[in-house]
């Protein structure tokens, strides 16, 4: 240990007499709380003590006897009055969403309601790609749940809560924890989305600058110069539809937002009337006895995925949908599930990361966002107009409203007139959207490498490389890898060629809490030779990533799936129809040796798993726990929840076998 060069005095600072004039008692607040002989022979002492700190805090003690609501954000970093940091944020997603809490609060307060705020900020999965803070990211969305629902049942007075969240696991976990509480009215208020650079690269692109700077690609001034100006504005998540985006939409679909609430642009006044219109949608609900229950349903469930469909949304809300049907009480969708409404919803947005046409989230949000996509699902026949949203109306009676609205009408045409964009290219129907040759989202894959399934976002492989029917066929020789650092030096260093089949393993729960993958994928899109290199993994990806990405294979390796057994040069199979939704990815030969599926299993079944293979050495204890809750509560395919019901037969059991009990 080296001595220290620093005095206490110079920790300490210099003496001031000012410091020690310390006052001792104080007169308190001035008035008297609303108490009544009723309040002081039944209420809870924690009720009446609550009254004597909402005074001590400056409550007008007159003004204490309103109804009390909480509102609940990931708000993170110390901002001055004129938004300058004090302290940095993790991400621009949690920047500003205090502002939209100020503006519920000061809503609620007028209507004579006490406002209550609490926080649990989120990390930010950019920030985080490629490190072991990536190891803490999917269970944070699970523990943050946990947190804030323990909050709200901490304030017991509340009559109802607003939950302000942005980005990829703040939000989702914001969703969890109000859908377990089902006897509670609750508002999400969406924080909304940054805008892109004038001139420059998006936020998902430019975390490709290290690996197109160690290609040639760009030069180290781009990089920096790029990088500079990717986020253009303070507040909000990515511009492109990633997970944080389709999160957003998510929570509109469901009718846990108000109306196009999703996607608007951070800071800006349409953003922050979004905190006023909550704060009234609220207070509604809890005048006229609508709770969670009645708002988050089956149907809205059922809603919510066809409307990711219809956006071509994140592969990750196949952990989160899921997750918030359990924590509601209802049926969880299966993969059976997302095949059947994948196959009947078609793809309807132009959006980042997927194209066609490369349009920015802000886009989507002055093109209509959410109702204007469920205009055209009603259509179709394919949503259930019957669900009620925080509104208190029916979802039918929301369409109604948005179709004829000016709200509407002024946003599309500023749509014109700002970008010069026309609005229905980028929400469109299903007829120009055929014509564009937009394909539905997502397809399943699996065979003897992915026995219990995988996913591919099957919408964004690059036509290209697509054969003539519509269907990408890839036959290729494995190149392992157990480790993340290890496969993006592989693709820096020039080591991996067009052909290829990178195989990620032992990435899934159990070794890493299912990291993100994005600096692989992003590579890979924005390389010359990226759309001919296939990647099958037990991790997952980013909302953002593109390509013939396989993640999410299951059984995960550490769990005994056969993607485990892999090795270098092992003939890899891959066939996804972007069609008909189909797809399979199978070993299928070692050396000169050729197998059928069948055969392959059988060889693979012999065989020991990769020597390499095991939880990553930086895997933290918190994560450990995390996926062995998650894997005793049905895995990554149930929305790696926590099943209490399961955990604890779980726990009995060992116990007995333990000899414990």
């Amino acid at each position: 240990m080296h001595e220290p060069t620093e005095s206490i005095a110079s920790i300490m600072g210099k003496d001031d007499p000012q410091l020690y004039d310390v006052t001792t008692h104080a007169p308190g607040a001035e008035g008297k709380l609303p108490l009544t002989d009723e309040l002081l022979r039944h209420a809870p002492s924690g009720d009446l003590f609550g009254m004597s700190q909402n005074a001590g805090m400056g409550w007008k003690p007159g003004l204490l006897g309103g109804k009390q609501f909480l509102i609940l954000s990931t708000q993170g970093g110390i901002r001055r009055d004129d938004g300058t940091p004090v302290a940095l944020g993790y991400h621009t997603g949690h920047w500003e969403v205090g502002l939209l809490m100020k503006a519920a609060a000061e809503e609620i307060a007028a209507h004579g309601g006490i406002p209550f705020a609490g926080y649990v900020s989120d990390p930010c999965d950019g920030r985080s790609q490629g490190t072991t803070g990536m190891f803490d990211s999917l269970p944070y969305r699970n523990d943050a749940a946990v947190v804030f629902r323990r909050l709200i049942r901490s304030l017991p007075t509340r009559k109802g809560v607003i939950g302000v969240a942005t980005c990829d696991k703040g939000l989702p976990a914001m969703m969890l924890a109000l859908a377990g509480m089902h006897d509670l009215p609750g508002v999400i208020v969406p924080g909304g989305v940054t805008l892109p650079p004038s001139v420059g690269e998006d936020a998902g692109k430019i975390q490709t600058i290290g690996a197109r700077y160690a290609s040639g690609e760009i030069s180290l001034d781009e990089a920096a110069d790029l990088g500079c100006r990717a986020c253009a504005t303070p507040g909000g998540g990515c511009q492109f539809l990633g997970t944080a985006a389709t999160s957003q939409v998510v929570a509109e679909a469901m009718g846990l937002a108000v109306p196009h609430s999703a996607l608007a642009p951070s800071g800006q006044p349409v953003w922050e009337e979004i905190g006023r219109q909550s704060a009234r949608a609220v207070m509604a609900l809890e005048a006229r006895g609508l709770r969670m229950r009645d708002i988050l349903t089956d149907a809205s469930i059922s809603n919510a995925m066809a409307v990711h469909a219809a956006f071509g949304g994140s592969t990750n809300l196949l952990l989160h949908i899921p997750a918030i049907a359990h924590a509601a009480g209802l049926a969880v969708p299966a993969v059976s599930d997302w095949i059947r409404v994948n196959r009947s919803v078609p793809r309807l947005v132009s959006v980042l990361p997927n194209g066609p046409i490369y349009h920015p989230t802000v886009r989507v949000f002055l093109a209509g966002g959410v109702p204007e996509v469920m205009l055209h699902l009603r259509k179709l026949g394919v949503l259930d107009e019957t669900a009620l949203t925080v509104t208190g109306r029916k979802l039918g009676d929301v369409l109604d409203w948005w179709a004829d609205s000016p709200r509407r009408h002024e946003l599309r045409r500023q749509l014109i007139e700002k970008d010069g964009v026309d609005p229905d290219t980028v929400i469109m129907g299903p007829e120009k959207a055929k014509q564009m040759g937009i394909t539905s989202t997502v397809t399943f894959p699996t065979g003897n490498i992915a026995p219990e399934g995988s996913v591919i976002k099957s919408t964004s492989i690059d036509p290209t490389v697509l054969d003539e029917d519509g269907v990408y066929r890839h036959t290729g020789r494995a190149k392992v890898f157990t480790t993340e650092r290890a496969a993006i030096a592989a693709i820096k260093s020039g080591s991996i060629h067009a052909g290829d089949v990178m195989v990620l393993l032992g990435r899934g729960p159990s070794g890493t809490g299912m990291e993100e993958t994005y600096q692989l994928t992003s590579a890979l899109k924005h390389l010359p030779f990226g759309k001919h290199v296939s990647l099958i993994t037990d991790a997952r990806f980013s909302g953002v990533s593109t390509g013939a990405c396989i993640g999410h294979v299951g059984p995960e390796a550490l769990a005994g799936g056969p993607i485990g057994k892999l090795r270098d040069g092992d003939l890899i199979e891959i066939v996804v129809d972007r069609g008909k939704l189909e797809g399979s990815v199978n070993f299928i030969g070692e050396d000169d040796a050729l197998y059928t599926p069948e055969e392959g299993a059988r060889v693979l079944a012999q065989r020991p798993f990769h020597p390499e293979m095991k939880p990553d050495g930086a895997l933290p204890d918190d994560t450990r726990l995390w996926a062995a809750l998650q894997a005793v509560s049905g895995g990554t395919w149930r929305g790696n929840v926590y099943d209490v019901d399961r955990i604890v037969a779980a726990l009995e059991a060992g116990k007995k076998a333990l000899g414990w009990t």
